[in-house]
């Protein structure tokens, strides 16, 4: 079976396979040649979770062939282009970010998101408040920092979509009751564009639901890895 990839290089000092129709299906490299060797792993590791994890897998097929699509530089807006994204890095829009969403393709992605949800409530639920809360050196947020971030990281993302939410919404202080608003709401939105044809323009950057559906399946395994990394340097 044929595997479209795009290949994303320099986002945070790394390269990154995509799986284009597959979402939460990626690997990561130094450099682009790394991230697509790693591929074929990463795709088979999607494709056993998914066969564990759901009624019925919709991955019936055992050999793949990889074929990449894209590739797509990384770069930093400049303040003479758009000074209010001076800084911001553009991220890839893949030709197929074009294509509006499925009702099936919507429901699956959000399954995985529901996996990697409770992947993360294991994790990080039964912790002390002193390991959720320890500022630790060169890193931005504290365990429970993590968490809120991935919260608002939701809204973040659909406000890329104009379709009127915010990141500014008001949200429960509580970090797991947080998590839970938000993604009841991201559902909702994503649920109502099944179909629909949507692309926007924010901070120099392209988006449409595809992208928006297949960045949050990522964000959150990324950060998932991220807290496994922090609390095993301890």
């Amino acid at each position: 079976m044929r595997i479209e990839i795009g290949l994303e290089n320099g986002f945070e000092n790394k390269s990154i396979a995509w799986a284009l129709d597959y979402p939460g299906c990626y690997a990561y490299g130094p450099e682009g040649a790394a991230a697509i060797l790693a591929f074929p792993r990463a795709f088979i590791g999607y494709k056993e979770r998914v066969k564990a994890k759901a009624e019925k897998c919709w991955i019936d097929f055992d050999d793949i062939d990889v074929h990449l699509a894209e590739t797509f530089e990384c770069y930093q807006v400049d303040n003479d282009t758009l000074p209010s994204a001076a800084g911001r890095t553009v991220t890839a829009f893949w030709k197929v970010d074009w294509k509006p969403l499925t009702d099936e393709e919507i429901e699956r992605g959000l399954l995985v998101m529901q996996w990697s949800r409770q992947d993360l409530v294991d994790l990080t639920r039964n912790l002390s408040n002193d390991v959720m809360d320890r500022e630790r050196p060169g890193e931005k947020w504290s365990i429970r920092g993590i968490l809120n971030h991935l919260a608002s990281s939701e809204l973040w993302l659909l406000d890329r979509l104009n379709i009127g939410f915010s990141e500014s919404t008001t949200l429960p202080a509580d970090a797991y009751r947080r998590l839970d608003a938000t993604r009841s709401i991201f559902e909702r939105a994503l649920r109502g564009l099944a179909n629909k044809s949507v692309v926007n323009g924010k901070d120099g950057s392209f988006w449409s639901p595809r992208k928006v559906l297949r960045r949050a399946a990522w964000h959150e395994v990324d950060h998932i890895n991220h807290i496994f990394r922090l609390l095993n340097e301890n």
